[in-house]
């Protein structure tokens, strides 16, 4: 083995630090984690998905709703939810039907099952919230809420825009 091909575990410390202060690769871990962990918490409030939990708890909080609605609430793509709402409304969580002003949007509402499943959940949930305010005060999470929408607005500018080039070049 020639010098050039040693492992240099010192070179692998500096580098590892450095890609400690990376954003881009803290993003998918914080997701996966954040993900896991809401998942793990649901097992013990009933069982629900990330995003029949959601779907319930905007229901409940809002009551009836477009999906184009839901989806904007929760910041996830519109076919996410088209996708999960039959499965819900096979469960008895709830209901939909054609909106009565514009035939194009479907109307979802809470059903009596999506009900007793939210309120077997919420308070698990509830659990995780306020565990999050014991690691950040309120005044940290709006501060972190805001730089997350300064980095999605970031991350939304075109590609071009930063590499002085026409987007249809």
């Amino acid at each position: 083995m020639n010098d050039s091909a040693k492992i240099d575990a010192e070179r692998i410390r500096d580098r590892q630090a450095r890609e400690g202060f990376n954003l881009f690769a803290h993003l998918p871990t914080v997701y996966a984690a954040s993900r896991t962990q809401g998942q793990k918490f649901l097992q013990h409030g009933g069982g629900l998905s990330i995003v029949e939990w959601r779907t319930l708890w905007d229901l409940h909080e809002v009551g009836p709703m477009s999906i184009r609605d839901l989806s904007a609430i929760q910041r996830t793509d519109h076919s996410l939810l088209s996708r999960a709402l039959p499965e819900m409304r096979r469960k008895g969580y709830v209901t939909m039907r054609r909106d009565d002003s514009d035939g194009r949007h479907t109307i979802v509402e809470l059903a009596p099952n999506g009900l007793a499943a939210y309120e077997k959940a919420a308070p698990v949930m509830a659990r995780r919230r306020a565990a999050l305010r014991d690691v950040f005060s309120e005044e940290e999470i709006v501060t972190f809420v805001d730089l997350l929408e300064r980095l999605e607005d970031f991350l939304r500018i075109p590609v071009e825009q930063f590499l002085g080039k026409d987007p249809v070049e």
